[in-house]
């Protein structure tokens, strides 16, 4: 059996989980939250960040029934994300895995949340919808690579729904978009906005005013044609925006359309968490990738198609 501890902590949330084999041991949580009309700066995250990660490594372990001896990898996210955070976790990752005398592993975020979404939801090979704060990308696995077949050209979704709950002071407690999805809910008239896709491609930019129903709507359109292109009968949403039901309602009207799947899962696995790095990280050491020392660095750009998905055939 192989179990590796995941770290990750590349925007708001810190997040230490174990990965047994497929098995999650443990996946404790902590997010920065700021007060309503503020984002989150990279310092002030990263100070959130060091001041509770140990607290977390313990629950992780304790939650777990395991012992630094019990480990086999410590992986933890090498990018994208916000610099200063980045580094804050990178740090202790690799004192910890020096401390326990483990090998490290650097993984790429998007592809954490990709392995965890078919982990949890047992999809075969989908299209990949992953929408979160920093990240918008239509996604098919294609010769040992994650392909990006369409993608933001400016903000991300989930950065387009956080200015907007930052214009009219929504709370940012548990989350913006969780709070936007809530008054949406009980919206009566729809208000057309500017719909703005660009081939395979996505703007989200300079309209505040943008609503989840027109953002979505591009979205579900951009993975249909991702579906059609590559003949996939299968689609899964990963990332923190991947949680917003009138998202996975949508996408699922235009699944059964087509006489497709849909797959998803609730915030525990959407939002950004350390099993999910855990799980890469599992993926990537069963066929022999180490990080070493010198070369554990972090990026705060490091796109999903430039890693070698040496895993899966």
């Amino acid at each position: 059996m192989t179990v590796v501890i995941g770290f990750e902590g590349s925007a708001n949330k810190i997040g230490i989980g174990i990965i047994r084999d497929g098995e999650v041991l443990s996946n404790p949580r902590r997010t920065y939250i700021t007060p309503p009309g503020q984002g989150f700066m990279p310092s002030d995250t990263a100070r959130h960040h060091r001041a509770v990660i140990l607290t977390v490594l313990k629950e992780a372990l304790e939650q777990a029934g395991l012992k630094p001896a019990d480990i086999d990898c410590v992986a933890y996210t090498k990018g994208p994300g916000m610099g200063a955070p980045l580094v804050t976790v990178a740090l202790v990752a690799r004192t910890v895995a020096q401390l326990w005398g483990k090998p490290l592993l650097g993984v790429n975020h998007c592809i954490g949340h990709i392995e965890m979404g078919r982990l949890i939801t047992k999809a075969n090979n989908p299209t990949v919808l992953y929408v979160s704060g920093g990240n918008t990308q239509v996604i098919a696995y294609l010769e040992r690579r994650y392909r990006i077949f369409g993608e933001t050209i400016d903000i991300a979704v989930g950065n387009c729904l956080d200015r907007f709950a930052r214009v009219i002071k929504i709370s940012n407690d548990p989350s913006p978009g969780y709070n936007i999805e809530q008054m949406a809910k009980k919206g009566t008239r729809y208000v057309q906005l500017p719909y703005t896709v660009k081939g395979m491609d996505v703007s989200f930019s300079g309209i505040l005013s943008f609503i989840e129903e027109t953002v979505f709507a591009m979205l579900v359109e951009t993975t249909e044609r991702a579906m059609a292109h590559c003949g996939s009968q299968e689609v899964l949403i990963v990332g923190g925006v991947g949680c917003n039901l009138r998202l996975q309602e949508m996408m699922g009207v235009m699944c059964k359309e087509r006489g497709a799947k849909l797959f998803a899962t609730d915030e525990r696995f959407c939002i950004d968490n350390g099993a999910m790095i855990a799980q890469a990280g599992w993926e990537m050491f069963r066929t022999g990738q180490v990080t070493e020392l010198e070369d554990s660095w972090i990026t705060q750009r490091y796109r999903t198609d430039e890693v070698e998905v040496t895993w899966r055939d």
